[in-house]
């Protein structure tokens, strides 16, 4: 079998010689009564055990990883550790003990993160990770602003252990080690660690929040549902984060999230891709973007649904309020695109408006006429007569005031549709299907006379 394949369950299946480890001296008697006493016994007899006595399991156990280098016996006493630790994640803080030695408990695990085959490295990541983040916080190891520390005492010690891990997270993102396992084993564990500044900072220096985004997309399995909710766990602890956010507005990051948040039906992985978006609403430019993505309506449809989270409810209001403001700002054409992207077509003042016209007609010409094309695909899909009316109205008003309106419009294959429309049921399509056949055969010395 495969390094790679082992599982923890195989792995303590294993029979360690731990009494000829005692004779030739890399374990003491005291080590080999504790190790006799806790191996190959039922879960709840070994969780007594580290109720009374754990700081002295820990001890051992790192002391081997320290002293004894064969694979087989590094490979079950992290084992053995992972399963401690995955039982109850609280234990981590025996590792922090005052009867241990002074951070030592860090070297191996942070030895055995570079060296070994993939399941010494995974487990090492994990548990490193959890004891790590279960470390006392003192008044010195509060960093401010996400810069390390320059003491030489414990911090620089943590803060040597914190930038290996963040380096290691970047290379599995970067170069997997393993095709199946790295990415998930490197996002969960950072997704714990992001919650300190100092490593949100180390992150954003090794250029790592551009290796998050390609993850950021709709999930099906169990897998890649977990995968994409400590992902997005992570956006969102560096959305607290000044230098995260300029890399975030850089990226294709708000397109992704807002395709995910549309599509998700897992009500974890919806909270916290609203919660990011909450965080990034008043940053920069993400709130404008937002009301260009449709986020209104996805908000509305949001809110439709049945949350238990109040947390998520209250995130949606005040993501809609938010957007509300947004659309306030925004210049004419702007609040006349984001009508038309959401396809909620209305005879709101201006689109009657000849200043608007004269000012705006060349931005329609923006990102290929995408305006343009939009009003033509709604000619074809929409069965409401008011956004048919006012679809063909805008497009005859492009005619009239665009030097090459007649051209741009009849190669979007817009007159055939007009065509069709003219024989629509409702009066108020028909009338301006007409209106705009006629400005597309007259041309603009002649449309100008027609009636509007």
């Amino acid at each position: 079998m495969e390094q790679a394949e082992l599982t923890t369950v195989q792995v303590l299946k294993r029979d360690i010689p731990w009494e000829t480890y005692m004779v030739t001296k890399l374990i003491s008697g005291t080590d080999l009564q504790l190790l006799r006493r806790y191996d190959n016994r039922p879960e709840s007899y070994r969780a007594q055990l580290l109720d009374d006595d754990g700081p002295a399991y820990v001890q051992v156990f790192v002391t081997i990883l320290i002293d004894i280098f064969k694979e087989e016996t590094v490979e079950y006493v992290l084992a053995l550790i992972d399963e401690m630790l995955t039982a109850n994640p609280k234990r981590a803080r025996l590792f922090h003990d005052k009867s241990l030695a002074n951070d030592g408990s860090y070297e191996p695990f942070f030895r055995l993160l570079w060296k070994g085959n993939w399941f010494i490295q995974e487990k090492s990541c994990k548990i490193l990770a959890l004891i790590v983040s279960a470390r006392p916080k003192t008044q010195d190891d509060l960093l401010s602003n996400g810069e390390a520390s320059n003491s030489k005492s414990k911090i620089t010690c943590v803060d040597d252990v914190l930038k290996g891990l963040v380096e290691w997270f970047c290379a599995q993102l970067k170069k997997p080690s393993n095709p199946s396992r790295s990415i998930p084993t490197a996002i969960s564990c950072l997704a714990t660690l992001l919650k300190e500044p100092v490593v949100r900072s180390l992150f954003v220096q090794g250029d790592g929040v551009k290796l998050l985004i390609p993850l950021i997309c709709p999930a099906s399995t169990q897998q890649s549902i977990q995968l994409l909710y400590e992902t997005c766990l992570c956006v969102w602890l560096l959305s607290y984060y000044e230098p995260a956010i300029k890399y975030l507005a850089t990226s294709r990051s708000l397109p992704r999230l807002v395709d995910v948040v549309k599509s998700s039906t897992k009500e974890k992985v919806v909270r916290v891709v609203v919660l990011t978006l909450r965080n990034l609403l008043s940053k920069g430019t993400f709130g404008a973007q937002m009301v260009d993505l449709g986020l209104p309506q996805i908000v509305q449809n949001l809110k439709a649904q049945a949350w238990s989270d109040e947390d998520l409810l209250e995130a949606l209001n005040q993501i809609e309020e938010g957007v509300k403001d947004n659309i306030k700002k925004l210049s004419s054409f702007d609040k006349y695109k984001q009508e038309v992207l959401l396809g909620h077509l209305d005879w709101s003042p201006m689109h009657k408006n000849p200043a608007f016209w004269c000012e705006n007609f060349t931005n329609f010409e923006e990102n290929d006429f995408q305006i343009l094309r939009v009003l033509v695909t709604i000619l074809d899909t929409s069965n409401d007569p008011r956004a048919l009316a006012v679809a063909c109205f805008d497009l005859s008003q492009f005619i009239q005031y665009h030097p090459a309106g007649r051209i741009i419009v009849t190669d979007l294959k817009a007159k055939e549709r007009m065509m069709k429309l003219m024989n629509h049921e409702n009066a108020e399509v028909t009338k301006n299907a007409l209106l705009c056949i006629q400005r597309l055969f007259l041309g603009a010395k002649y449309a100008s006379f027609l009636q509007v």
